[in-house]
């Protein structure tokens, strides 16, 4: 016969009922109203002065960071989904909003890109003077903002891809501001005004490298894929070394949000009286060895019909 297991049907470890599900869904409301806020005054200052100092990398920078702000936007509205309580209609509430505003701002970034970069190559013949010295000083501000919109993510971002992303994103924008003030002094100290629109490429070419790499993981993602953090075959040899365990199939791993991580799996043991020993700690057990917070087991008679979903390559 088959019997069902849940992870809220036993006392766990230190005799608590239920287990703890990992770090819920959170908002982080204050730190993505100030990054937002300073980053949407910094790219109307970099669009002035752009302007004025006829700097493409300026204007590149400027439609990338107007990007970040949107992103930052999305990212905050869907936190704050997350954090909704289930309902009838969507038992797991809006956590996989989180994911979908992810892979969204990595097609923005990727499309703001191509603009900056097809501006800046019409713009690479222009003879038009260039004030390198504003550029450097406008550049250097924006460092200075995205490393203090970064630094409001620190905390929590080892928990949290979502505020990661943010973190990384904001900490990769100060190192290309810092492309832009040494073009913008660069231009300044030769006059050689074709300098900052190669700038402005480079900036885009370091964008586009670093925004794949979101887009791949954040394509997974929206796909249910295996978070990158977990190896799944690690976790598939821990569930058949447990005591009495004869075989590990139907093993499903997935994110529910940028925070939480699913597990469903059948295990097929000798059926005892009552549950294997290892049911009362295998969830705390596999949260804290691998970072999973909503484990759902179904024991399987070994001596019963196989299971239909048990598959050639079961362990």
């Amino acid at each position: 016969m088959d019997h069902h297991h849940h992870d809220h049907d036993y006392a766990p470890r230190g005799g608590h009922a239920g287990h703890d599900h990992g770090p819920p869904p959170s908002g982080g409301g204050r730190a993505f109203a100030i990054a937002s806020t300073l980053n949407l005054a910094y790219v109307v200052v970099e669009v002035v002065y752009g302007l004025i100092a006829h700097s493409t990398a300026l204007l590149a920078d400027a439609a990338h960071n107007m990007g970040d702000v949107l992103g930052l936007l999305m990212a905050w509205g869907a936190a704050a989904l997350a954090t909704r309580a289930p309902s009838a209609k969507r038992t797991y509430g809006f956590r996989s909003m989180t994911m979908l505003a992810a892979l969204a701002n990595a097609l923005l970034v990727l499309f703001a890109a191509g603009g900056v970069g097809w501006e800046a190559i019409s713009r690479a013949r222009s003879t038009a003077a260039v004030e390198g010295g504003t550029v450097a000083i406008v550049a250097t501000i924006g460092v200075g903002i995205n490393v203090v919109s970064a630094l409001l993510f620190a905390r929590g971002r080892g928990r949290d891809v979502n505020r990661r992303a943010a973190f990384v994103h904001l900490m990769a924008d100060a190192a290309v501001g810092v492309g832009v003030a040494i073009a913008g002094l660069l231009v300044m100290w030769t006059g050689k005004v074709w300098i900052d629109p190669i700038a402005s490429l480079v900036v885009t070419l370091v964008i586009l490298v670093g925004t794949v790499q979101l887009l791949r993981e954040t394509f997974n993602l929206a796909l249910a894929g295996v978070p990158a953090h977990i190896d799944l075959e690690k976790v598939r040899v821990y569930l058949a070394g447990l005591p009495t365990v004869c075989e590990v199939h139907d093993l499903h791993v997935w994110p529910m949000s940028t925070t939480e991580v699913a597990l469903t799996v059948h295990l097929r043991v000798p059926w005892p009286d009552a549950a294997p020993a290892f049911m009362k700690s295998l969830a705390h057990d596999l949260e804290h060895a691998f970072g999973i917070h909503h484990v759902t087991i179904q024991l399987e008679d070994l001596g019963a019909h196989r299971c239909s979903q048990a598959a050639a390559t079961a362990v």
